[in-house]
């Protein structure tokens, strides 16, 4: 009984809510209560090959498999989510959804297990503002499930770029061109199976020119892809 109330108690004092909806319906490490994880789409891409991911990049960029755990649409539930890991400084949701993807990986017969993960990077003023790299804390949960390291230093972008959201499919592509170079740990990482990790894909621009740098920079290279959602009109 003594142990029940002060469970009661500290959830009192130290309310443990729903990302989603604010409900304290939540168990565990879980930052979103089982009502909402339900009306998260997931796409089964991970076991699916072929997937519509892979042919978003079909011809461009020579990757072995690639997948993303969600359909992202506009004003849903899971825009509301990453709009809070992005812009409303809740890492910790970031990580979450990191550790749901590294579990759907770790089951899939479709990915081996890398190496090394690395996040697309942000330009290093914007990631001072936002005080982290969404795209690393994704990694870090993917990797705290797979047990394989985060490489935060394989490749930069070496200058800024304006939100993608509102170009067409060429404006995209241009407006990434030569924005990324390989960086220090660069020989650690040849002839290594390597995990590129985003958030959201929606032409592929941006993990197109990030991961063409590192198969031209890194020989012997396998390149493998996954976000935590896929853009749909």
């Amino acid at each position: 009984m003594v142990k029940t109330w002060l469970n009661n108690m500290a959830r009192l004092l130290f309310p443990h809510l729903c990302a989603g909806c604010g409900s304290d319906l939540i168990n565990g490490h879980h930052m979103v209560c089982l009502e909402c994880l339900d009306h998260l789409k997931e796409t089964g891409f991970a076991s699916l090959p072929d997937n519509p991911v892979e042919k978003i990049l079909w011809g461009r960029l020579n990757f072995n498999r690639a997948s993303s755990h969600y359909y992202f649409t506009k004003n849903s539930l899971l825009q509301h989510l990453v709009h809070q890991f992005k812009y409303k400084g809740n890492r910790d949701l970031a990580y979450y959804f990191g550790t749901l993807m590294g579990e759907t990986l770790l089951t899939s017969a479709q990915f081996s297990r890398p190496d090394v993960i690395v996040p697309l990077p942000l330009f290093p003023d914007k990631e001072y503002k936002r005080g982290y790299n969404q795209s690393a804390v994704l990694s870090e949960g993917i990797a705290a499930v797979l047990e394989v390291p985060v490489s935060y230093k394989a490749v930069y972008r070496n200058h800024y770029t304006g939100s993608q959201t509102h170009k067409t499919r060429m404006e995209r592509w241009k407006n990434v061109e030569g924005v990324f170079t390989c960086g220090a740990e660069t020989e650690a990482l040849h002839r290594k199976n390597i995990l590129l990790v985003d958030d959201v894909i929606t032409t592929g621009a941006t993990l197109e020119a990030c991961g063409n740098v590192i198969l031209e920079d890194l020989p012997g290279v396998q390149l493998n892809i996954v976000t935590l959602a896929y853009a749909i009109a």
